[in-house]
């Protein structure tokens, strides 16, 4: 089958799984016809229906049933019910793929039957508007080509990466999952900044958040290291130097390590293996 004709569900349909919905209806991956997604009420069905363009039930084992691709999108307390609920109609053709947080690998095929293709998703919540970052890790049985379709449809709401082990996108989670209250703490406190120093806040955080994007977008499409990107603005003897002399008189290295180090190893506890 075309991986294009495939039938993608949705157990749930929150704003991460709506994010994903967007991505693949606005770029074609997939068509309306060939997604559907679960929620738990009936108030608000034909609404939200309506608002994403596809087909939105109430049992997830009907969904089962039609898809040749099951997210599970539930909250993570939720998740062994749900996969309990259709354990039975998980055959060996279909791709079970969990974007919720803190439920491993083996946590996910330990519901489901031995030999079941499963991938683990880290997505974030710049999804929401098109620039997310996600980072996928297999199961014991997902292939390569597996992982491979399932990049293809997470870079429809921005960036994808394969990582090798749960390990490592318990790192994923630390830098992208987490990353955006890092980086909004960081655009806020610039901006804070400035209006201490007497420029209005809303001017200062304005200049602060355009001032990141601009930057992400050069970094994102660099041709030289990024040691050599901060050289070009901090200049010898400018005033950018200055400031870049500051940070690293406190050691502001240590300081995003230790913050990285710190919520990889949470994330690492929640997972629980």
């Amino acid at each position: 089958m075309n991986k294009k004709d495939l039938n993608i569900g949705f157990i749930g349909s929150g704003k991460m799984a709506s994010a994903i919905i967007k991505g693949l209806l606005k770029t074609g991956f997939a068509a309306p016809s060939n997604l559907t997604a679960t929620q738990a009420e009936l108030e608000g069905v034909e609404e939200k229906s309506k608002a994403l363009g596809i087909e939105i039930i109430l049992d997830n084992r009907a969904l089962a049933k039609k898809s040749d691709v099951i997210f599970v999108a539930t909250k993570p307390n939720q998740v062994k019910d749900a996969l309990e609920g259709i354990s039975d109609l998980v055959t060996p053709e279909k791709l079970v793929v969990s974007i919720a947080a803190g439920v491993t690998t083996k946590k996910l095929e330990s519901n489901l039957p031995a030999g079941t293709r499963v991938i683990r998703v880290m997505p974030n919540t710049p999804a929401l508007v098109g620039e997310g970052m996600s980072g996928i890790v297999s199961g014991s049985s997902a292939t390569e080509a597996d992982l491979e379709y399932i990049r293809e449809m997470l870079s429809t709401i921005g960036k994808c990466i394969i990582v090798d082990n749960e390990a490592q996108l318990d790192i994923v989670t630390a830098i992208s999952g987490s990353g955006p209250a890092f980086f909004y703490k960081v655009i806020n406190e610039i901006a804070r900044a400035g209006e201490k120093l007497g420029l209005d806040y809303e001017k200062s955080l304005l200049l602060s958040i355009q001032t990141a994007i601009g930057s992400a977008k050069m970094a994102l499409n660099r041709e030289i290291p990024m040691e050599e990107l901060i050289g070009n603005v901090a200049t010898k003897g400018g005033c950018t130097r200055v400031g870049v002399d500051c940070m690293d008189e406190n050691n502001t290295e240590k300081l995003f390590f230790d913050v990285i180090k710190s919520t990889t190893e949470k994330a690492h506890a929640l997972g629980g293996d």
